[in-house]
């Protein structure tokens, strides 16, 4: 039975830190109109919905409460945040058989109210959590979507703006791959209002580019994993990550973001979920968008896409 989608209404699948930090991004955001939390205990979820709730009057009028799977049938968007945490000495791909277990509780329940809007998968590792729903769900590739490297991207322009002192907003550049430690800078296709890197990193009195641009790519990638170790977790730069792709989706915008989504022939990459620039708008994703890789960019990316392909090939779905 295909159920009505509502286009303001969004459902967020687990009430913990990345859960819950999101609800309040996206309350502020004013997408929507109506907002339902679930997570296996009701009264946390319950809980972050009043709380967050008592902020409405300082952003704009809503609704949000705690809800069960009958509740999120006609959202325009379902995300998908529940599953373990990253512990300080786990990578992220060290989560794939306990958040996979959770994906087979959560997906089967979420078909089975007839959804038609857009799947949001966050949980890690997000690009695998990615394929896993897609395989569970049956649901057309272009509607389930991965978080993929568009909070690595952010932290990327970050660390960029603060190098060459130019607002982070005029930086264009990308993470690839996996989102973990096998991820890309593509720095080939990187530029800041148009004028290559190196040439404005020289503007700027910068003139290492190699070693600059190796030790920038180190920090990024190890960024979570020392504020996992200062602060237990990781939450409000994914938040606002999740309210960037909401924002694309709801307004149509059609904007290209480094969303995780199926992969079928770019780069020689095949039948796996990869974090890839993408057009992502109203429908989900409408196609990946090509960039210009180095041969060695291009190596590294395959190998990325190998480290992933050899996971799910032993996953049992």
């Amino acid at each position: 039975m295909k159920i009505q989608t509502n286009p303001r209404k969004a459902a967020i699948i687990g009430c913990g830190f990345v859960g819950s930090s999101t609800a309040f991004a996206l309350m502020q955001s004013r997408l929507f109109t109506e907002m339902v939390l679930l997570d296996v205990d009701f009264d946390k979820a319950d809980g972050e919905a009043m709380d967050i709730a008592h902020g409405i009057p300082f952003a704009g009028q809503m609704k949000i409460y705690a809800g069960n799977y009958e509740d999120i049938a006609d959202a325009a968007i379902i995300i998908v945040t529940a599953g373990a945490n990253q512990k300080p000495d786990e990578t992220r791909l060290d989560l794939v058989n306990k958040n996979v277990a959770v994906y087979k509780s959560i997906i089967p329940r979420i078909t089975e109210q007839g959804f038609e809007g857009i799947l949001l998968v966050v949980s890690n590792p997000v690009d695998i959590l990615t394929y896993v729903a897609v395989k569970l769900s049956g649901f057309p590739e272009k509607r389930v979507i991965g978080s993929g490297t568009v909070l690595d991207t952010a932290r990327l322009k970050y660390a960029l703006s603060e190098h060459l002192g130019v607002d982070s907003r005029n930086l264009h550049s990308f993470i690839i791959g996996e989102h973990g430690d096998s991820e890309i800078a593509a720095w080939s296709s990187t530029n800041v209002s148009g004028i290559p890197l190196d040439d404005f990193c020289e503007m700027r009195g910068h003139f290492n580019h190699t070693q600059a641009m190796r030790e920038i790519a180190e920090d990024v990638k190890n960024s979570a994993y020392e504020i996992i170790e200062k602060k237990d977790a990781t939450y409000y730069g994914i938040a606002m990550s999740i309210r960037r792709i909401c924002e694309s989706i709801v307004r149509d915008e059609k904007s290209i973001l480094p969303v995780s989504a199926m992969i079928h022939g770019n780069y020689g990459i095949d039948g796996i979920a990869l974090s890839m620039p993408a057009i992502v708008g109203a429908s989900g994703v409408e196609t990946h968008v090509p960039i210009s890789l180095s041969d060695s960019e291009t190596e590294a990316l395959k190998r990325s896409a190998a480290t992933i392909q050899e996971i799910v090939s032993q996953l049992d779905l």
